[in-house]
């Protein structure tokens, strides 16, 4: 079966893994919650997701630094996408989200590094951390994530 066909739920292997990495790629890329932020993200590999993004002003609270909604967008993406690389035929859901936030960011480059940690059928637990410009982690999240019955081929920014 190829990645996006209903019913392959299993991981992808070789070619058809990457062809479903790309197109969870886009697939983020395309979300219009996305226009607000200036990030890329980009699968490695199976279970892992990275996102790149810059923390501006615009995002700050008003003691002047980001705004938390900022740190849970980006944790949620990042082990979301790292989850739905296991998932090749259903678009998963955030069911629980626990976020930690470590220290405070202003402005920069800070990445969201997602990971994929058990499940592969119905259920899957994923986590991710952010780490800023000096390599220090200022923020952590563990969230579990549920299939939904919106098949990723019908959703227009996972086409090619």
């Amino acid at each position: 079966m190829l990645p996006d066909e209903p019913g392959s739920g299993a991981s992808a292997d070789g070619e058809g893994a990457a062809q479903h990495h790309r197109a969870l790629e886009r697939l983020y890329h395309s979300a219009p919650i996305n226009a607000l932020f200036s990030s890329k993200l980009t699968i490695p590999a199976e279970g892992l997701s990275q996102i790149r993004f810059d923390v501006t002003e615009e995002g700050y609270h008003a003691a002047g630094a980001a705004h938390g909604t900022i740190y849970f967008k980006m944790l949620d993406d990042a082990a979301f996408y790292a989850a739905n690389t296991l998932a090749t035929d259903r678009f998963l859901l955030t069911t629980s989200f626990n976020l930690h936030f470590t220290k405070p960011v202003r402005t920069g480059e800070v990445v969201a590094e997602g990971r994929w940690v058990s499940g592969k059928r119905r259920v899957f637990v994923a986590e991710a951390r952010l780490v800023d410009s000096e390599g220090d982690e200022i923020g952590r999240g563990t969230g579990t994530f549920m299939r939904s019955r919106i098949a990723l081929s019908s959703l227009e920014g996972y086409k090619p």
